[in-house]
């Protein structure tokens, strides 16, 4: 999964570096190379990479509940007491 998100960015950057250079003589081609490109970044790549990276965790560490702020509120407050 880590090589295709990487395969799928190197392609998506050399379609809008294409798409730059050829913008002045074939400007419809280049605006399609350049808009590939940030579509395969942003709408492929990203959720791609986003998927591979949080696998496994649990999102409930990282959500503002009640129990999280009791949490650091109470590790605080031990902080203060200790010194």
């Amino acid at each position: 999964m880590k090589y295709v998100v990487i395969l799928i960015v190197l392609a998506s950057l050399g379609s809008i570096l294409y798409g730059f250079s050829i913008h002045e003589e074939q400007i419809a081609l280049g605006n399609k190379c350049i808009g590939f490109g940030t579509v395969g970044i942003f709408l492929v790549a990203m959720p791609l990479f986003l998927y591979k990276e949080s696998q496994g965790k649990k999102m409930k560490d990282y959500m503002l509940t009640e129990e999280n702020i009791k949490k650091m509120r109470g590790e605080k407050a031990e902080k203060a007491e200790n010194q």
